[in-house]
C-alpha cells in the first residue's frame, strides 16, 4: 500500500492560490494546531473570553493579548446554507456547497465547509466533529462527520 502525501492533494473547493501564508497570517496558531489535528482558537489571556479569530481588543476587559488554547472537535450547527455561486478559476465544486455556522463548547462561532464534497447541509441543532481539510499546503477546519451519524 502507498503512502499519499497530503500536500500534493488539491482541495475539492477552493484553488490553492487562496491558500493563506500560514506562517506570516495572524492566524498562524490555527494553522499549525490544525497541522497536528487540533483546533486552536484565541481566548483573551486577561479574562479568559473566547475571541473572534482576528479580535484584537477583548470586548469584556479591554484585553489586548490573545491566548490561543486548542478546544474541542465538536460543535452544533448554528445555521446552514448551500451556496449556489460560483467564481470561475477559484472555485472548483461543479454543485452547490455547505457553508455552516458552527458553534463550540468553547463560546467561538466558525463558519466553515465540509471535508469532503457534501450535497446538502446538516440540521440545524445537529452535533458535527471538526475535522481538517487541506488548502494547498495549509490545513484549515472543516466538518467531518455528523455525531448522529
Amino acid at each position: 500500500m502507498t503512502t499519499v502525501d497530503k500536500r500534493l492533494l488539491e482541495d475539492w473547493l477552493l484553488d490553492p492560490a487562496l491558500a493563506p501564508d500560514a506562517e506570516l497570517d495572524v492566524l498562524a496558531p490555527l494553522y499549525r494546531a490544525a497541522e497536528r489535528h487540533e483546533l486552536a482558537l484565541p481566548f483573551c489571556a486577561a479574562c479568559e473570553n473566547p475571541l473572534e479569530l482576528d479580535q484584537e481588543v477583548c470586548d469584556y476587559c479591554g484585553g489586548t493579548e490573545p491566548d490561543w488554547r486548542t478546544v474541542e472537535l465538536r460543535g452544533t450547527v448554528h445555521a446552514a446554507t448551500l451556496m449556489h455561486r460560483r467564481e470561475p478559476g477559484l472555485v472548483h465544486a461543479q454543485a452547490p456547497y455547505p457553508i455552516v455556522d458552527v458553534e463550540l463548547a468553547s463560546g467561538h462561532r466558525l463558519l466553515m465547509t465540509s471535508a469532503q464534497p457534501a450535497d446538502g447541509v446538516p440540521a440545524i441543532g445537529g452535533t458535527v466533529r471538526i475535522g481538517f481539510r487541506r488548502l494547498g499546503g495549509v490545513a484549515i477546519p472543516a466538518i467531518d462527520t455528523l455525531e448522529d451519524e
